[in-house]
């Protein structure tokens, strides 16, 4: 049967390119409401350029300083805020319900994950960041290293982000395809020019005090979409009820298998060292904790942060159950009324609000500001890696303050341009929650691996980072490899089209494709293969290999004596058990400024 027609009340409903279009809805007063938000980042970014120059007056006060790291005086509550948006990203917003649509409930307890990141980072990261005054978290790997380590973090950084914002930008194209038809690769350079605009002119301020309103625009849309939807499916108790029995909301997965997708040691002891590395050493993050001009202040926004993100997954745990109470009955994916998986929420978003002006619009807006706080905050950092760590160190004389403008600048451009046209290579790929982790995982698992040596173990060198790159670099192409060819697959919670009340073509939903692949392999004698590991068990792997290979590596060549160390340079837990010849021998590094 090539086709089936679904009915109600013996009459043929509309086909499914009908119903989708008639879900586009974006009328004049939803396109205001997206304009809207992004000509207030532009006028942010005006704003900051213009207090900036007012600033080059001032005495003492560095070009660099202030469009890198806001004058390091910068208020909590902004700075909170931008944490959030930054580190959130469309890819959250999108994939998150995405993943709970289907999947059920289990990667929620990766909660427990960030609590555990917020402790350790509290203790052991940001007091060693914040002492010494960085704007490249990677001039502390030369102090603490050598020049090759520094050179060698910060290509790692500029790969990885390579990988990460062109997903970052494709993410909120899709919902904007979803809720109006327009092409993915038409809007894209059009939003992408304004935030490449204001990160360009107004620097690290600008950033931050757009992701402040952009956080607004985020939680407000994403309250509105659940409100609106929970009400129109008949109330919390029955998006709970079909949540239930569909096995959506589900007890700890204990079972002890690295091939199972999600388990609460995947998710704990895998998810950890993932958080970790993306907030503890990423420039992206760390730049704005270095903003703050105590650690005091710095702490608090931490916390303020781990808060603020567990809310925010918890709602975009929600919006995946209402995405099933709301299609339990008819599988959106499965008819194609939704062209790829994270379009269920825009979908959601369109059927329960297109007869309303302006909120379809609102929320669209919602998840570009997401987006467009990562994509600047990515650029802001790029910008800051490239002038400190690859420009500076290879430049005998001092840059000027025209040169470091335009070195700062040109690289926000540069690099945003580039990362619009790898766009076209995203497309093709994957889900973005998933995808964005498992790619990231190919730099975050070394550079997690060289900052915990440098923090908490003194010795460490080059030879560990670099196998644990190409390692990384091989499981994660082979991984991906093995998802487009059907080798690795994920079963999915049910799913199903029985109450779908419009025209499709018949095609084999998820489920089923998936569970034919289970029983063909288990046919042919299916064996494990390091790369069907759960992807959140990258970072740590990346990270184990790195650490285990530079210490071998050490001990072979030679460790360096723990007294020969900074104390400043190494975790406060660690420095009490590091024993100094003599108070001399100990204070002599009082004198070491990076």
């Amino acid at each position: 049967m090539s086709s089936n027609n679904f009915k109600k009340n013996s009459t043929i409903i509309l086909s499914v390119e009908d119903v989708k279009k008639s879900l586009q809805k974006f009328g004049l007063f939803d396109y205001s409401v997206f304009l809207f938000m992004l000509m207030g980042c532009s006028l942010i970014g005006i704003y900051f350029a213009w207090k900036m120059q007012k600033n080059k007056s001032k005495k003492n006060c560095k070009q660099e300083d202030d469009y890198l790291v806001g004058g390091r005086n910068m208020k909590i509550f902004p700075v909170s805020m931008s944490l959030i948006a930054s580190f959130v990203s469309g890819i959250t917003l999108l994939g998150t319900p995405t993943e709970i649509y289907l999947y059920g409930i289990q990667y929620m307890y990766v909660a427990f994950a960030i609590v555990v990141m917020g402790i350790v980072m509290h203790f052991i990261y940001l007091p060693v960041f914040h002492e010494l005054k960085l704007t490249s978290t990677y001039q502390y790997l030369e102090t603490r290293f050598d020049r090759r380590i520094r050179l060698f973090g910060s290509l790692l950084f500029v790969f990885g982000s390579m990988l990460w914002l062109p997903i970052v930008i494709y993410v909120p194209a899709l919902a904007f395809n979803q809720a109006t038809g327009a092409n993915v690769h038409l809007i894209t350079p059009i939003v992408c020019v304004v935030c490449i605009f204001y990160t360009c002119v107004g620097g690290l301020q600008a950033v931050v005090w757009t992701d402040v309103i952009q956080t607004v625009f985020m939680f407000g849309a994403m309250l509105l979409v659940i409100i609106k939807g929970t009400r129109d499916v008949g109330g919390i108790n029955v998006v709970m009820e079909r949540a239930f029995a569909s096995e959506r909301i589900e007890s700890i997965n204990t079972t002890f298998d690295l091939t199972e997708r999600h388990t609460i040691y995947s998710l704990i002891i895998g998810g950890f060292p993932q958080w970790l590395k993306s907030n503890a050493v990423s420039q992206n993050m760390v730049q704005r904790y270095l903003s703050l001009p105590t650690l005091r202040n710095a702490k608090t926004a931490l916390w303020i942060f781990v808060i603020g993100v567990i809310i925010l997954l918890g709602i975009c745990c929600y919006s995946g159950l209402l995405i099933f109470a709301t299609f339990h009955d008819c599988d959106p994916l499965s008819t194609k009324l939704a062209k790829a998986k994270d379009q269920l929420l825009p979908l959601l978003v369109m059927q329960t609000l297109s007869d309303y002006p302006g909120l379809p619009g609102l929320f669209v807006a919602g998840v570009f500001s997401a987006a467009l706080s990562s994509l600047s905050t990515g650029l802001n950092s790029m910008s800051a890696v490239v002038l400190e760590d690859l420009v500076k160190s290879f430049t005998k004389k001092p840059l000027g303050d025209k040169q470091t403008a335009f070195i700062m600048r040109a690289v926000v451009v540069i690099v945003g341009a580039i990362c619009v046209g790898l766009v076209f290579v995203v497309e093709r790929l994957g889900t973005v929650l998933q995808l964005s982790m498992s790619l990231g995982a190919v730099t975050n698992g070394p550079l997690l691996g060289i900052f915990t040596m440098a923090v908490a173990i003194p010795w460490g060198a080059i030879i560990g980072g670099s196998t644990s790159l190409v390692f990384m670099g091989w499981l994660c192409t082979k991984a991906q490899s093995a998802i487009r060819s059907g080798e690795l697959f994920f079963e999915t919670k049910p799913l199903n089209t029985d109450g779908c009340q419009y025209e499709f073509s018949d095609v084999k939903n998820i489920m089923h494709l998936n569970s034919t692949l289970e029983i063909e392999n288990n046919i042919e004698g299916f064996s494990f293969n390091i790369y069907h590991i759960s992807y959140l068990f990258y970072t740590l792997l990346g990270c184990l290999i790195s650490v285990v290979i530079a210490v071998i590596a050490s001990l072979i060549l030679g460790p360096n004596k723990p007294s020969e160390v900074d104390p400043s340079l190494l975790a406060p837990i660690i420095r009490k058990f590091i024993k100094y010849p003599d108070k001399e021998n100990k204070n002599k590094f009082s004198e070491t400024k990076i």
